[in-house]
């Protein structure tokens, strides 16, 4: 009679949960990542479409909820993923370390891709454009319209050529975005489960082409202020 097959260990089965902890996480913020740019791109159906539809945001759930209640939920729901993401990341990492502690006098050539090898400093480089991005179109602190202005004036403000540094920043965050997306989908679907060749190979290219398409989307709308179709 054959032996049962031996339990996973408790550590094997922690990090397992870690995996899925990044995963869903990951594809909650996806999720917010595409319905925030189709909302950006309304800039290009006019300064009144876009505005209105600012509007429209801090009036999600009333009379039910207080104006502006709902923005605050969603960015306290996507805190604690973020939270959550970095910190499954952080522990797996450490976990990676630590099992091969001895570092290789010859180290092989690794095979993963660069969005794979840059994940943690394009996770960085996206936190400090989160913080950014919140001090500017959020609050207002760190954007160039007057106070109180039109949430479309303000972008606009913002990506005007005289801002161009703006713009080089918000181009290198998207695209740091896109690689950190491209290996993060793979990594999700392989994590649910999808193991088969042709369905890995299928999750490589619809990752890319989510990728590809997020970043093209972002950047649309900063580059066409730069360029004056959109002013």
């Amino acid at each position: 009679m054959a032996r049962p097959a031996p339990a996973p260990r408790r550590g094997a089965r922690s990090s397992l949960a870690l995996k899925i902890l990044m995963a869903v996480t990951g594809l909650l913020l996806v999720g917010f990542l595409y319905a925030h740019m189709i909302g950006n791109l309304k800039i290009f159906f006019g300064a009144e479409t876009f505005d209105h539809y600012a509007h429209w945001l801090r009036s999600i759930g009333t009379p039910l909820l207080p104006e502006t209640w709902y923005l605050w939920i969603q960015r306290g729901g996507l805190t604690i993923a973020v939270v959550a993401h970095i910190v499954a990341a952080t522990i797996l990492a450490r976990r990676a370390r630590r099992a091969r502690p001895v570092r290789y006098v010859h180290r092989p050539k690794v095979q993963g891709s660069y969005a794979a090898r840059t994940m943690r400093w394009g996770g960085v480089i996206i936190l400090l454009f989160v913080i950014f991005h919140i001090l500017d179109l959020t609050t207002g602190t760190l954007n160039p319209a007057p106070a109180g202005s039109d949430p479309s004036a303000r972008v606009i403000a913002d990506f005007k050529a005289e801002q161009w540094y703006v713009t080089l920043f918000y181009t290198l965050a998207i695209v740091a975005v896109g690689f950190h997306l491209r290996h993060g989908l793979f990594s999700a679907v392989r994590t649910l489960g999808q193991r088969t060749a042709r369905g890995e190979r299928l999750a490589r290219a619809a990752a890319l082409l989510l990728s590809v398409v997020l970043v093209v989307g972002y950047l649309s709308v900063p580059f066409a202020v730069l360029t004056g179709l959109v002013d």
